[in-house]
Order: C-alpha cells, then sequence, then structure tokens
C-alpha cells in the first residue's frame, strides 16, 4: 500500500500557521480541531512543522505558559518528509526511526497532505481486515 492510497481515503485537509503566528493560538487550534500538527507556511512553501510535541516543549520552557513564543521558533524547521509513492511499510520504518509522529507529504516538492502514525495504523488495520475476510472466504469455499 502506498502514502497516496491512504490520503485518498484520509483526504488532504491541511490546516497550517505562519511562522510568525503566536504558539498559544497554534495550541487552539490544534485543540480546537482535534489535531495533533499543524503545517508551518509562508504563501505556498512550507518552512516546518509544529505538532503537540513542541507545543509541550514550549510549555515546559516557559515554565507552564506559551506567553508570546512564536511558531518559527519552535517548530520543526526541516521536518521529515514523505512523497505520494512511499510505501507503508518504508514511511514506519521512517517514523521510527525518526521518531515523526507526523509526516508532510510532498509530490514534486509541493505539499500534498500530512499523513500521522495513527492514519497509518488504521490503514494497515483495514488492509488486514479486509485480507482476512477475503482469506476466510476463500478456504470456507475451499472446494472438499
Amino acid at each position: 500500500m502506498q502514502i497516496k492510497e491512504i490520503l485518498r481515503v484520509k483526504g488532504t485537509r491541511l490546516l497550517s500557521i505562519a511562522a510568525d503566528g503566536r504558539a498559544a493560538d497554534a495550541a487552539k487550534i490544534m485543540a480546537d480541531e482535534n489535531l495533533g500538527s499543524l503545517v508551518v507556511m509562508e504563501g505556498s512553501r512550507m518552512l516546518g512543522m509544529l505538532t503537540f510535541h513542541e507545543i509541550l516543549q514550549a510549555l515546559n520552557n516557559g515554565k507552564g505558559a506559551l506567553g508570546e513564543a512564536k511558531v518559527g521558533d519552535i517548530m520543526v524547521k526541516e521536518p521529515v518528509t514523505a512523497t505520494p509513492e512511499m510505501e507503508v511499510n518504508d514511511l514506519r520504518r521512517t517514523m521510527l526511526e525518526s521518531g515523526a509522529r507526523y509526516l508532510p507529504v510532498l509530490e514534486g516538492g509541493k505539499l500534498i497532505g500530512v499523513i500521522s502514525f495513527r492514519d497509518v495504523a488504521k490503514a494497515v488495520l483495514e488492509e488486514q481486515d479486509f485480507e482476512n475476510r477475503m482469506l476466510k472466504g476463500y478456504i470456507k469455499n475451499w472446494p472438499a
């Protein structure tokens, strides 16, 4: 299974924030939208990723407050990325090795989506469930 198949099912809805945006505003958007990440954009160019991990680190550094912290100061500036043709097993390995829970998906340098570890787990589970049903159907109808 390729990443483009997961994006096709998931959709490509993207929420972003500017690098000069306030981290507190980013946290509110993430909480309101039930998201674990935001893409940091300047026009149509991706500058980085902001995840709940960076928000928590900023809270810790600010002794429990984000204050006037800017997104650009706490974001991951060069996030690991994926391509639509990447196989799910390669993506899982990349996520595990890098520790990234959210990867921007780029096609020809253009951002087309974000894939999360949860998206991958869900897709793999659904694929395995489908294969199990097919195999059980095949075995049940096996000629005697």
